[in-house]
């Protein structure tokens, strides 16, 4: 019976950590993509963009495929993922592949900072950083979770065809492979 109320309690909590992993953030698949007005800090010199400008980017992309992130913590697997989109969106330059980084948090200000900071450090070149109007949480109507840490909305035409959404520490190797997957599948 001891054994049997260990491997249940262990079942429960394996469960509960799978759910709590599982996180709905962002426009869904089929979803249109509305206008978002954001400030660029940084990033993608080429987008015709200036630094400072604020304008909305949705927009600007136009029917074009883009993987636009939202991102709440500036970490390592941040850095990892971004650099592999960024071979993607180099691969397919052709395919015109483009994306850009909204930070989203509590205070514009320090986040414009932040961003500047990990584009340096990471030598991001193709995508842009930016920071939306609303900068807590993107657009009210594009529904990014206050507890996703990451939302990854791949869309094309306007249209959404992929969302992966992640709690904090929940984007693992196999998991930006998945998103790098989704966002190939833009120009396919």
């Amino acid at each position: 019976m001891r054994a049997a109320g260990v491997v249940a309690m262990v079942l429960v909590f394996g469960l509960a950590t799978t759910a709590s992993a599982e996180i709905t953030s962002g426009p869904q698949v089929g979803d249109p993509v509305g206008p978002i007005t954001v400030t660029k800090v940084t990033g993608n010199p080429d987008d015709g963009v200036a630094d400072g400008r604020t304008l909305c980017y949705r927009c600007k992309t136009g029917a074009k495929p883009v993987v636009m992130i939202f991102a709440r913590t500036a970490d390592e697997k941040l850095a990892k993922l971004l650099k592999k989109i960024e071979e993607e969106i180099e691969e397919h330059q052709d395919d015109k592949l483009m994306g850009f980084v909204n930070m989203i948090g509590a205070d514009a200000e320090s986040l414009e900072k932040a961003s500047a900071d990990f584009v340096a450090k990471h030598g991001i070149k193709r995508l842009a950083f930016v920071v939306p109007e609303d900068a807590e949480n993107g657009p009210p109507d594009f529904k990014i979770a206050p507890d996703a840490d990451l939302t990854v909305v791949c869309y094309k035409e306007g249209k959404v065809k992929a969302n992966h959404a992640f709690a904090k520490g929940g984007l693992t190797d196999e998991k930006i492979d998945a998103v790098v997957e989704a966002s190939c599948s833009l120009v396919e």
